[in-house]
């Protein structure tokens, strides 16, 4: 039969003595079967390019696959079929391949069949791979079915005996359960061995670190400081330089900033930008006539697309950085070679030591500008905009700052 799959259409399908289908009148190709057990399974079919008829199965519905990501996985591979791929002679090919050459053990799995996929496919992929690697080295030469349950358990043990965060034994565990899922729907594995394990549990209402007023004074007047010490700086090399004769650096002394991180890091206050979105970010996303700027959905961890109106001070510091800068369309933070800038940790340690602040990492700006609006009032809905959380639930971790009204106002929506 043809239907519209909606959220409330797949839900009232019900099992018939046997299996049928519901193809999508919203996107072609996208279907749903259901079995006489109730199990409701996502396929996507298409045409190859020798026109015979083929499918490929995207999910079981449930708690790890709603319609929308169904959908949305669906999309991407009538995306790939319009460009000439097919993606099912594909997936056999890698699951062949994979079967030959992995034997099964994660360190060659990981190497010479995830983390190509991985690379192409998510930007946090070399993270997740540097993860494993880093975080179980004694697993890497074992087979994939050897890595149990009861060995887990004991690394986590091991590892909050040492004082490490929850969070942190999460995170480790999650980069290593990814890679033996993508296993297991390559067929690798027949199932997955850490399946029945959970995530420890963390407090998620804990407090999001944000600036004083004090403090952020400090922190302004520590760049303001540190521009004016690295101007003089240069200043003495290039007196040095001239006494003997050698070639002189760019004199710094008529520019807004000696260098990018008052920019940056006054950017990240007042947008609340992620560190990765500042470094992705180019001139052409930045719009001083309206006063807005563009995160790329290419670049952003959600991979949506949002807009940033800037804040007087946020649009003053990039208007004088751009004049510094040219009127390139290049990189609106590049690295000293011109290309992407991926570290600013050295220069960011210092400005917080010379600020005289304390336990504030990079990221607690993205808090210190969503904690400021909610205190200002603003919407929670509105502050979830902003800062690009995929959820309304990331952004509920700043309810307790609101105005009592609005709390109560946030409390009646559940």
């Amino acid at each position: 039969m043809r239907a519209k799959l909606t959220t409330l259409s797949t839900r009232n399908f019900e099992p018939a003595d046997q299996a049928y289908e519901i193809v999508d009148t919203e996107l072609k190709g996208f279907l749903m079967r259901v079995q006489p057990t109730g199990l409701k399974t996502f396929y996507y079919s298409y045409r190859n390019s020798d026109g015979r008829r083929k499918r490929i199965k995207i999910g079981p519905l449930g708690p790890s696959l709603t319609l929308a990501q169904a959908r949305d996985k669906a999309t991407s591979l009538a995306g790939k079929v319009a460009d000439g791929t097919d993606v099912q002679a594909d997936k056999i090919e890698g699951r062949q391949k994979a079967k030959e050459t992995l034997k099964g053990t994660l360190g060659r799995f990981l190497e010479e069949q995830y983390q190509p996929w991985a690379l192409a496919n998510h930007k946090s992929g070399q993270n997740t791979i540097n993860i494993v690697k880093a975080s179980f080295p004694d697993l890497l030469a074992l087979p994939m079915s050897q890595i149990q349950l009861k060995r887990m358990e004991r690394w986590r043990t091991e590892k909050i005996q040492l004082d490490r965060k929850a969070t942190y034994v999460n995170r480790c565990v999650n980069a290593l359960r990814g890679v033996i899922t993508k296993a297991v729907e390559w067929e690798v594995l027949e199932e997955h061995p850490l399946k029945r394990l959970k995530n420890l549990k963390v407090d998620e209402g804990r407090k999001a670190r944000y600036l004083s007023s004090d403090e952020e004074f400090k922190l302004l007047a520590a760049l303001k400081e540190r521009d004016d010490e690295l101007k003089k700086a240069r200043a003495r090399g290039n007196e040095h330089r001239a006494e003997r004769d050698y070639p002189l650096l760019p004199d710094l002394s008529h520019l807004a900033y000696a260098d990018r991180m008052t920019p940056m890091i006054t950017l990240s206050l007042k947008t609340g930008m992620r560190r990765g979105e500042q470094f992705d970010l180019m001139w052409s996303e930045v719009d001083l006539i309206n006063n807005v700027i563009t995160v790329n959905g290419a670049t952003a961890k959600s991979s949506k697309t949002r807009h940033i109106p800037l804040s007087p001070l946020a649009r003053e510091v990039l208007g004088k950085w751009r004049g510094q800068c040219g009127l390139n369309e290049a990189r609106v933070f590049p690295a000293d070679d011109g290309g992407r800038l991926d570290n600013v940790k050295s220069s960011w340690t210092t400005i917080l030591k010379k600020a005289g602040i304390t336990q504030f990492r990079w990221h607690d700006m993205r808090h210190d500008f969503a904690s400021k609006l909610v205190m200002r009032g603003v919407p929670l809905n509105t502050v979830r905009e902003l800062c690009g959380h995929a959820s309304l639930n990331t952004t509920l971790r700043y309810a307790h700052l609101a105005p009592d009204h609005k709390a109560d106002a946030v409390a009646l929506i559940g």
